[in-house]
């Protein structure tokens, strides 16, 4: 089932790149978000919070997403041949 193999393999691809990009969003938004309040901000210690909280944030999110695609890594047999089994059928229904 080479055919299988480099299917699988192509959604496996195409959701990492899907990661990667939800991830550079992710820290471009933060990012801009609190450069852009960082002025308006008057206090030092609400401040440290903020940026302690923006960083909470970046590292979990970022954390959870590659554990994400780690796991599917690990199972992309079963995650993505189920993809295609149901993909296909769906297409030789309508067919």
């Amino acid at each position: 089932m080479p055919d299988l193999q480099q299917r699988i393999e192509a959604l496996y691809r195409s959701d990492v790149r899907g990661s990667v990009l939800l991830i550079v969003c992710l820290w471009a938004t933060i990012l801009f978000v609190l450069v852009m309040t960082w002025p308006y901000i008057p206090d030092t210690g609400i401040k440290v919070v903020v940026a302690i909280a923006a960083a909470a944030v970046l590292i979990f999110n970022t954390a959870a997403i590659l554990a994400m695609v780690n796991h599917y890594k690990e199972d992309k047999d079963f995650i993505y041949g189920l993809d295609i089994k149901n993909a296909d059928a769906a297409r030789n229904r309508k067919s």
